[in-house]
């Protein structure tokens, strides 16, 4: 249980306009800011925040109070996780006196999904960087993309190696836990590496934690799919998470617009080229959650599709999503 002296220091922090400003595009009017409300849809903005009384008002749908329980509403956060994700945004150390035997599980699983994840990025990042196929196959990839190393590492990608099983027992061997790899979908239920000889794109949540992985096939093969994506986990639902998000959306606030691409690399390339506003609904076709998402920062979208038969298909296809949702 976390002490009443963190509980205040958290809440004496804790700036309601600050914490908004990360999930809602927000405009000045007056001595408050304005901007959709997050919890219903609509056109004419009524979600109201007044930084002097330190609450969120939507005249909408009647949603209101501080800044714990805007992230507890909008993350679906318990109180105790809504006290932790402030805690970590602003940088505060949580004393806590003794918890129940289930909420600790509870925590510690939630905790150790984003570690497995963690971990298996730095492998992937280990296995380019410091072997000579990595090196060779993986590595040069990218760089004949025109990706700079810098990039490549602020994105985290990295190569799954071709050996069925060297992922898993290396997790394992470093006392990761089997049916965890088995519930993230980094291992299959027979053992072996989900991932195999492709090069790995991380996908990050809105808070920057890995939740699965996207990886592109390196040798053409009529019986393999180009990519493969982490099935649904308890941490990754593709149908809501956008490639890139957590690190376009200062910029998409920032310019009021968002950019929407086909695929990680297309990310990638206009991030690089200081394009930092971009997001790819990688892995799905583009869904009303997706465009939830980038509603939270702007109502403008602009989509950049392939210029081929598909890409405009797709691209009709998501301008009329994007329209029935009251975006421009």
């Amino acid at each position: 249980m976390i002490k009443q002296k963190t509980i205040d220091e958290i809440m004496e922090t804790a700036r309601v306009e600050d914490v908004v400003e990360d999930f809602v595009n927000l405009k000045r009017r007056g001595v408050n800011l304005i901007g959709l409300c997050p919890f219903h849809n609509e056109k004419t903005p009524s979600f109201t925040v007044s930084p002097s009384k330190g609450i969120y008002k939507c005249f909408g749908c009647g949603e209101g109070g501080d800044a714990l329980k805007f992230v507890m509403e909008h993350e679906q956060l318990s109180y105790p996780e809504g006290l932790r994700y402030l805690a970590s945004k602003y940088g505060i150390e949580i004393e806590e006196t003794e918890v129940s035997d289930e909420a600790r599980a509870e925590r510690q699983h939630q905790e150790s999904l984003f570690l497995v994840n963690e971990f298996a990025k730095q492998f992937y990042q280990q296995q380019m960087f410091e072997t000579d196929r990595g090196k060779s196959v993986a590595l040069s990839y990218f760089k004949r993309r025109g990706f700079r190393e810098e990039v490549i590492k602020k994105f985290g990608l990295g190569y799954a190696p071709a050996g069925k099983d060297t992922f898993t027992l290396t997790a394992v061997q470093k006392g990761y836990n089997a049916d965890l790899l088995k519930q993230l979908g980094l291992t299959s239920q027979y053992g072996r590496d989900f991932f195999r000889d492709r090069v790995m794109f991380p996908i990050h949540n809105l808070s920057g934690k890995v939740i699965g992985f996207g990886g592109r096939i390196l040798v053409k093969d009529v019986k393999a799919p180009k990519y493969v994506n982490t099935p649904e986990t308890e941490v990754y639902n593709k149908s809501k998470v956008l490639y890139g998000a957590f690190h376009a959306k200062q910029a998409i606030r920032k310019l009021d617009e968002c950019i929407l691409v086909e695929g990680y690399t297309d990310v990638i390339s206009l991030h690089q080229a200081d394009v930092k506003n971009v997001v790819a609904s990688s892995g799905t076709s583009l869904t009303v959650g997706q465009i939830g998402l980038i509603k939270r920062y702007t109502e403008n979208i602009k989509i950049l599709y392939d210029g081929d038969k598909a890409g405009v298909k797709a691209a009709l296809r998501g301008l009329g999503l994007v329209l029935e949702q009251g975006l421009n």
